[in-house]
């Protein structure tokens, strides 16, 4: 990723509520953040932090009701995703974002062969003849590596394994060579020489394509072997976001201190058990005013239970482009 290239997407403020018969929930909160060309952002958090509900809000992929999208920006190619016609935004989708969801037996058809899957978008979205997309079609699954891709064209989502399915959904995602692909936990569902070969097959094509791609996921392992970038969520919003190297070497929030620690080593240098994060993450009914992770943080004072605080820098450059923190407390001041 060039250093300082312009982004090929930028998100700023985004927020998003469902609304419910008991309320509404605020599940992301003024997020932030932007994506450059050939870049691996990696967005990690526990289950409910706001990860996949932020990249869905992104391009419409919620139910309305019962989500809404209330605020924030949402700029691709000079286009906000958030000001445009429904019928716009399905151009966008598949064509300049693809997504790669988390179980694909549920995303793909079954009625429909694999080959008729993948040759949709290049139909709808490049105008191609029927030939011509099943031509392609086999062209992105053999550079998925699916074996024999022509004759696989013809079986059905059911006659593949769980890991081939994957593979699939990725060739579908990667159909019209998008600006950017989110992959949303793609890995979760399967056992992990698969995640293991899927994660290297991303790489690969990362190398190929040079696209920009954001990997969501709770595993902070796989994110240290792929990402150029981490951003860490809780709560709905960004309390964490830098280099990859250096947000594992130096990582400044307590919540991200206390995710890497429960990661296991496989080189003996830890000793004892695992640590755990005690308590759950918040049920977010309004809009946080404090931080939202004082209730677990063994570093929280005062002005946590009455600030939320607002991402500042921990270098010289401007929040979102290097290592940026929301956190009152300070470790140099522990």
């Amino acid at each position: 990723m060039p250093d300082g290239a312009l982004p090929v997407l930028d998100v700023r403020g985004l927020k998003t509520v469902f609304r419910t018969r008991s309320g509404e929930i605020h599940a992301v909160n003024s997020v932030s953040f932007m994506l450059r060309p050939g870049e691996l952002l990696g967005v990690v958090g526990e289950s409910g932090s706001g990860k996949s509900v932020t990249m869905m809000s992104l391009i419409g992929l919620l139910p309305s009701p019962p989500a809404e999208v209330r605020a924030g920006q949402v700029m691709l190619g000079g286009q906000d995703l958030l000001r445009i016609s429904p019928r716009e935004l399905q151009d966008v989708r598949g064509a300049k974002v693809g997504f790669v969801f988390q179980d694909p037996m549920t995303s793909l058809n079954p009625v429909f062969t694999v080959g008729s899957q993948i040759m949709e978008p290049l139909i709808r979205h490049m105008g191609l003849t029927k030939a011509q997309a099943r031509d392609r079609a086999a062209e992105l699954l053999a550079l998925v590596g699916i074996p024999d891709a022509k004759a696989r064209l013809k079986a059905y989502p059911h006659q593949f394994s769980g890991g081939m399915r994957q593979r699939v959904m990725i060739a579908i995602a990667l159909a019209c060579d998008p600006d950017v692909l989110i992959a949303d936990e793609p890995t979760t569902a399967l056992d992990v020489t698969i995640q293991a070969q899927i994660l290297e097959l991303v790489k690969d094509l990362r190398q190929k394509l040079g696209m920009a791609i954001i990997w969501i996921t709770h595993d902070l392992g796989v994110i240290a072997g792929i990402a150029d970038r981490v951003m860490v969520m809780y709560g709905g919003q960004v309390v964490e976001q830098g280099p990859v190297a250096q947000l594992f070497s130096d990582p400044r929030h307590p919540y991200t201190r206390a995710l890497l620690k429960t990661i296991p080593s496989l080189t003996g240098e830890r000793s004892g058990r695992l640590q755990v994060i005690e308590g759950q993450p918040p049920i977010m009914t309004a809009a946080p005013t404090a931080c939202p992770f004082r209730a677990r943080c063994a570093h929280a004072f005062d002005l946590c239970h009455v600030e939320n605080p607002a991402r500042r820098p921990l270098d010289a450059r401007p929040v979102g482009e290097g290592h940026d923190v929301a956190c009152h407390w300070s470790p140099e001041g522990a």
